[in-house]
């Protein structure tokens, strides 16, 4: 019963949010077409006002929000998990979101949606009085992927791929229930839609033999530059991340500053989540060949930033924006399907999830036909990662929200040659 309400509740506020966030964005371009140099003032200002409250009344609520539900999972039962996913840090990340993408942040709603999905489903397990397990607080993470992109079986390979450290059958149970409850409440109010649209065609094997392996490694290598510079400024461990996190407030404005220049020069297409662009180049319609660079540096800045925010949606535009770099080497009425694979190499190469991906992607755009070019791709694109960035990006920003006792205890397993997991 506490699963068959938190994933109706996670449906339905998934929903709530995802038109919020849409229309947090339309308000923000329609600031901007006022006058494109007002960005300028608005987005740092802003940057710096999420910051301020952010620290003062939800310090859980920064950043992706799969961190937190990882570190929450290690020990569902401790205080830090209860902060990490209670009601004020899920409705402290609805606002703060918002605000991020009113303001011009490259940010996504879909991380967000799993830290959400997580606190609703371990605040109806409470209040039914029914023991917590990291089960609990995986299921509502992997309804919230389902519900947030209407993809149930990216939520379950999501769960498995990035949320559970140790998989078991219950557990299973519990997340497939979730994920699918979450996902039909979605699909009753929102329609049988298709996150990116319904593509067709298909591609030769003479194209996938050349197209999947490019993705891959140009994807994957760039997804793992992604990964080492964002560690590198938000990551636990690192001097220069140390000195951002000392001074917040300006760390906020000059990063503020840079998403806002990007996006004058940009004309305002490096804002938001990138759905708009991404759906256009998809479909064959092409984009500027500057926007996967201009995208991933306005996604690094605002993520540097500290700011609420997820990096799902904005990676998967900046991989349509290199795949969009690569679709002149192919035939042109197999453009759409190239900018799929560009998504598909340097999403994993972020993410290092290759099921997740490869599932999100077929159905987030309806085209199976294509799933065996997505998983070559995906998987040399989880290789090329690899050699560039070792380190997990989700698992190691979960470290900043871990308690201490139990970051000593993993340190010391690796002392002695123990898995740290």
């Amino acid at each position: 019963m506490a699963t068959l309400i938190g994933a109706v509740l996670v449906g339905v506020i998934a929903i709530l949010f995802a038109h919020a966030a849409d229309a947090a964005h339309v308000l923000f371009m329609r600031v901007r077409d006022i006058n494109p140099f007002i960005p300028l003032v608005l987005t740092p200002a802003i940057f710096v006002g999420i910051t301020v409250v952010q620290s003062r009344l939800a310090p859980e609520a920064r950043g992706s929000g799969i961190p937190q539900v990882i570190a929450a999972s290690r020990q569902p039962r401790g205080r830090a998990a209860r902060a990490l996913v209670s009601v004020r840090s899920a409705v402290g990340k609805i606002f703060l979101t918002l605000g991020a993408l009113a303001g011009g942040g490259a940010v996504g709603r879909e991380g967000p949606t799993v830290q959400l999905g997580a606190a609703i489903m371990v605040a109806v397990h409470r209040l039914l009085r029914v023991p917590m397990t990291p089960g609990v607080l995986i299921a509502g993470g992997a309804a919230g992927v389902a519900a947030a992109f209407n993809t149930p079986l990216a939520g379950i390979a999501f769960a498995i791929e990035e949320l559970a450290v140790a998989y078991e059958q219950r557990v299973a149970v519990l997340v497939m229930g979730a994920v699918m409850i979450a996902g039909l409440t979605a699909q009753g109010l929102a329609g049988n839609y298709v996150y990116f649209g319904q593509m067709g065609g298909g591609l030769s094997i003479e194209t996938v033999l050349v197209a999947a392996p490019l993705a891959g490694i140009v994807g994957g290598v760039l997804g793992g530059l992604f990964t080492r510079a964002m560690l590198a400024l938000r990551g636990p461990g690192s001097t220069l991340a140390a000195k951002l996190k000392a001074r917040p407030l300006l760390t906020a404005l000059v990063c503020g500053l840079i998403v806002a220049l990007l996006g004058l020069a940009s004309g305002g297409l490096t804002a938001g989540t990138g759905y708009e662009p991404t759906r256009a180049m998809l479909e064959g319609e092409g984009g500027p060949l500057w926007y996967g660079p201009a995208k991933f540096a306005a996604t690094l800045a605002t993520s540097a930033s500290g700011i609420a925010g997820g990096i799902f949606a904005p990676s998967l535009a900046v991989g349509a924006g290199f795949g969009e770099l690569m679709a002149p080497l192919f035939p042109t009425e197999r453009a759409g399907l190239i900018v799929l694979l560009g998504m598909a190499g340097y999403f994993t190469g972020v993410v290092r999830a290759p099921l997740t991906a490869v599932i999100i992607l077929s159905e987030a755009t309806g085209s199976s036909h294509a799933i065996l070019p997505l998983f070559a791709t995906a998987l040399i694109g989880d290789w090329a990662g690899s050699m560039v960035c070792r380190k997990r990006l989700y698992h190691e920003l979960a470290r900043d929200f871990l308690p201490r006792s139990i970051l000593s205890k993993a340190e010391g397993k690796v002392k002695r040659g123990e898995p740290a997991a």
